[in-house]
């Protein structure tokens, strides 16, 4: 078996940092509806609404106001 060349394991590493950086999250709405994100949703307080990045890598945003729950994985 061959050994890990230098950047193969800069490649790994940084992979690896940068998943522990992801806070998955679950967004749960007043209707039952749950949406799933790849980090911790942010509120901005000034719009009223939580913005996040969907796991599709979409971006997204939901009223406050229809959010039941926020928690983490």
């Amino acid at each position: 078996m061959r050994a890990v060349t230098g950047s193969a394991l800069a490649v790994l590493v940084g992979m690896a940092l940068l998943t522990g950086c992801s806070s998955p999250s679950v967004i749960t709405l007043n209707d039952g509806r749950e949406i799933q994100t790849l980090d911790q949703p942010e509120y901005d307080d000034e719009a009223g609404f939580y913005e996040f990045e969907g796991i599709d890598g979409k971006p997204g945003r939901v009223n406050k106001d229809q959010v039941r729950t926020v928690q983490e994985l």
